[in-house]
């Protein structure tokens, strides 16, 4: 039974799917929710002539209020107590870092994770939030993989 769940968005429909499967399990276990975003200063970018980074965080900020009230509407339909929280990675700290911290924090003991599935070359240059999560992580981590939100077509086969 969990009491505590914390469920990593960013906007995405994997997350969003992953989002759906934490409001499911807080509903079914009468669990508290904590829907978490983190705003991703990407360094690379800040010293390129003319860039201003602020556009960028000012959008991701703008997309987590956005976020937090879509979430919070579906969270009161449900009755599934909680809200929204937002965290900033850096150079320092990493998304999976800053994840896993809020974890700690909301004293959590699942977190809730969709995850792209890159594999080969995107995965070694993209890398994978939800891996390095599953690896650093001292809590059970639930994986929602974005092929759970391709609906399959009836010519396919099942596995």
């Amino acid at each position: 039974m969990y009491t505590r769940i914390l469920v990593a968005v960013d906007g995405s429909n994997t997350s969003r799917r992953a989002f759906d499967a934490a409001l499911d399990l807080a509903k079914s276990n009468n669990a508290v929710l904590q829907p978490f975003y983190v705003v991703e200063n990407t360094p690379m970018y800040f010293e390129a002539p003319g860039y201003d980074p602020s556009v960028l965080r000012n959008r991701l900020i703008e997309q987590g209020k956005e976020l937090g009230a879509e979430f919070a509407k579906a969270m009161i339909e449900q009755g599934v107590k909680g809200e929204l929280a937002v965290g900033e990675a850096s150079s320092l700290d990493d998304v999976s870092a800053v994840v896993l911290n809020a974890a700690t924090d909301f004293k959590a003991d699942l977190l809730v994770m969709g995850t792209h599935g890159r594999r080969g070359f995107q995965r070694l240059i993209l890398g994978s939030v939800a891996e390095r999560c599953v690896r650093q992580a001292t809590l059970p981590v639930l994986l929602i993989p974005a092929a759970a939100t391709q609906p399959q077509s009836p010519s396919e086969p099942k596995a």
